[in-house]
C-alpha cells in the first residue's frame, strides 16, 4: 500500500470495521447486494476507499483506506445513517423491513467493530520507538 501525500501531510491509513444488523437480524442475506452497492456510493461520495468488503448473514466487513481529516467515528455514522436511510427508500424495501423493524426505521446495531490496520507490526513500531 503506498502512503497518500497532501499538502501538509503524508499517511497510510486503514480500518477494519464490522456493523451488524440489529437484533442480528439475517437481512444481509435479501440486502446484501444492495447494502454493498450503497456503501460503495457512500464511500465515494465521501472520499474513502474500500479495499475489500464481504457480507454475511447478519453482519458485514469491510477494510478502508481513509484520510487523516476523517475520524473512524465520523466514518461509521456516515456508513450506518446514510445507508439505513437509503435502504428503507430503495424499491419496495421498507414493506419487507417494516415486517422486522414495525417500532422505527433502523437497519443497523448501534454498536461497531473497528480496528486500525497498518503496514507494518506492533513489535517492528516499539523497536523503532526505542532506537
Amino acid at each position: 500500500m503506498d502512503y497518500t501525500s497532501r499538502n501538509h501531510s503524508k499517511y497510510c491509513l486503514m480500518c477494519h470495521l464490522i456493523f451488524v444488523c440489529k437484533y442480528r437480524k439475517k437481512l444481509l442475506s435479501v440486502f446484501g447486494t444492495q447494502v454493498k452497492k450503497l456503501l460503495c456510493d457512500i464511500a465515494e461520495e465521501n472520499d474513502i476507499e474500500i479495499m475489500k468488503m464481504e457480507v454475511d448473514k447478519d453482519h458485514i466487513h469491510i477494510l478502508i483506506s481513509y484520510s487523516s481529516t476523517k475520524s473512524i467515528l465520523e466514518i461509521v455514522r456516515l456508513f450506518k445513517q446514510i445507508s439505513t436511510y437509503r435502504i428503507w427508500r430503495q424499491y419496495d424495501n421498507d414493506k419487507y423491513l417494516r415486517k422486522h423493524f414495525w417500532k422505527e426505521q433502523t437497519f443497523w446495531s448501534d454498536g461497531y467493530f473497528a480496528c486500525s490496520i497498518g503496514q507494518v507490526s506492533k513489535d517492528i513500531i516499539e523497536k523503532y520507538i526505542q532506537t
